[in-house]
């Protein structure tokens, strides 16, 4: 009698370097990298002008929901990293650099949380985690790479008028008093939940996809539809709870 082989469940997570991560991890390492060059914009009236909007890490946190915190960081990593070797960073890098360590601290401790129990409540408090370090990692970047980058680059006093007409008040002397603050935490607090919102919208839907096998499966034949009760990946991507 035929034997049918149990389907893989999510929990199983399959491994690292097989092709249906390897190529998992490049589509949406692809997404990300058209999100974080393309689909972005300013909130001029809300935030200093070079702050762009954009939803780039969201590939990622797909990726690390579905293949753990590494994959996730590794589409962080390859975004970014693949930005600076087309050229195309418009602050030698540094920019590139500080948006790995924000893209990490906020997609790797979401991922780490969410694969511990796979569930809505873990997903939930893993993207309020992972949004929570993505703060604190951004305030820290900024106090202490980036404002000293612009600075040496542009001079205080060119950074200071660039954000006079947000925040009147603003000199060189407490220009990270307001900017940290009123701009660069807000900032990442609505770029973080909208990027965990989708997120948590659209995981389920593509689940299936994320956990592909990198097998191509054949339309089963009449005599196994009764018995084959797997879907076309293999992969039962149903959550508990």
């Amino acid at each position: 009698m035929k034997q049918n082989k149990s389907p893989v469940t999510a929990n199983e997570r399959q491994p690292f370097f097989s092709v249906g991560s390897i190529t998992v991890i490049a589509i949406l390492t692809a997404i990300s990298l058209i999100l974080y060059l393309f689909v972005k914009f300013p909130l001029p009236f809300i935030f200093p002008s070079w702050l762009d909007f954009q939803i780039s890490d969201l590939p990622a946190l797909l990726g690390g929901f579905a293949l753990g915190p590494v994959a996730g960081a590794v589409i962080i990593v390859l975004k970014c990293c693949l930005k600076m070797l087309f050229g195309l960073s418009s602050t030698a890098n540094v920019g590139e650099l500080a948006d790995i360590l924000v893209g990490i601290a906020f997609v790797v401790p979401a991922a780490i949380i969410y694969s511990k129990f796979r569930s809505k409540k873990s997903a939930i408090a893993g993207l309020a985690v992972g949004t929570a370090s993505a703060v604190v990692v951004s305030v820290l970047a900024n106090a202490f790479v980036l404002i000293p980058f612009y600075t040496k680059s542009f001079g205080m006093e060119a950074i200071v008028g660039m954000v006079q007409a947000l925040y009147p008040n603003v000199n060189g002397d407490n220009f990270l008093t307001y900017y940290l603050p009123l701009a660069v935490a807000p900032f990442n607090i609505l770029r973080c939940v909208l990027s965990g919102v989708l997120t948590y919208l659209v995981y389920k839907p593509l689940s299936k996809a994320l956990h592909w096998n990198g097998k191509v499966h054949q339309k089963p034949s009449d005599a196994d539809n009764g018995d084959n009760k797997s879907d076309a990946t293999g992969v039962d991507c149903t959550d508990n709870k």
